[in-house]
């Protein structure tokens, strides 16, 4: 027998607005830049930080919603999402790290 064909208004919706709400805390915080996130926390500010992880939670919902990971069985999920969490981290240390470097290395010869 054939599957009954059902709505997902109501998924699209709620998903709209997580990723809506995610989305205003990040431009808030972008246009506000709180002085106490202004802190230097590991390798960077901590407002840096909380972009960071905000993007991560969002590339990740959207994966789970939009690419159907919640129907896939468990070690495939994780095969996904795992590789793809040591791979960003893996970029965000060398990010953190080279820009350290070149601007320790070229702050006296250039005015930033």
């Amino acid at each position: 027998m054939a599957h009954a064909h059902e709505s997902n208004t109501k998924r699209i919706w709620v998903v709209l607005g997580i990723l809506s709400l995610l989305t205003t805390v990040e431009v808030v915080l972008g246009i506000i830049k709180p002085a106490s996130l202004h802190l230097h926390g590991i390798g960077t500010s901590w407002l840096n930080w909380i972009f960071i992880i905000l993007t991560l939670v969002k590339a990740y919902y959207i994966a789970w919603a939009f690419m159907h990971l919640e129907g896939e069985k468990k070690w495939f999920r994780r095969s996904i999402v795992w590789s793809a969490v040591f791979l960003i981290c893996y970029i965000i240390v060398l990010f953190l790290t080279e820009g350290g470097y070149l601007h320790s290395t070229l702050g006296p010869l250039v005015k930033w």
